[in-house]
């Protein structure tokens, strides 16, 4: 956008101009515009809090549950080091329980649940367990063994 093009060419405006930068058009907009997939994600991943402890063998990922059968629960490596932990948590209606009466207040979170760890380069993706008791998620990731120090090679002087 020109600031000239309705006749005024006031410094000022050209500054605000090149600072602002131009209006993008609408496939701009539509290119910069979070897709509904990327902000349920976020959503889903900002309120499903995870506690995370470094063993001196393992690592431990611990979430909160209550209500989620194991079933509906599904934890994966993705991109050779991320821990993917996702599912859903419904409402009882959805599970084949049928009640009377209506909610007066509902404050349990209902929906979509995830949560993505970058797992450092020691983790041992062979041996990963998870395990669901009484609606806590414990997901260990053993580490690797150290690597051994190299021993310096000795090599033979020959008389020439």
């Amino acid at each position: 956008m020109d600031v000239r093009m309705f006749g005024f060419e006031n410094p000022l405006l050209s500054t605000l101009h090149h600072l602002v930068g131009d209006i993008p058009d609408e496939a701009e907009k539509s290119r910069t515009t979070p897709t509904g997939t990327y902000v349920r994600d976020a959503r889903a991943m900002a309120s499903t809090p995870a506690d995370v402890k470094e063993l001196p063998t393992a690592y431990t990922f611990v979430v909160d549950m209550p209500g989620v059968s194991s079933g509906e629960i599904k934890v994966q490596i993705e991109d050779d080091n991320v821990l993917v932990i996702s599912g859903e948590r419904r409402r009882g209606e959805e599970q084949g329980e049928r009640e009377e009466g209506r909610y007066l207040r509902m404050e349990r979170r209902m929906g979509k649940f995830m949560r993505k760890f970058s797992l450092p380069e020691n983790a041992d993706l062979d041996k990963v367990t998870a395990e669901c008791r009484d609606g806590v998620l414990t997901v260990t990731v053993m580490k690797k063994p150290p690597p051994e120090p190299k021993k310096p090679k000795t090599v033979q002087v020959k008389v020439a």
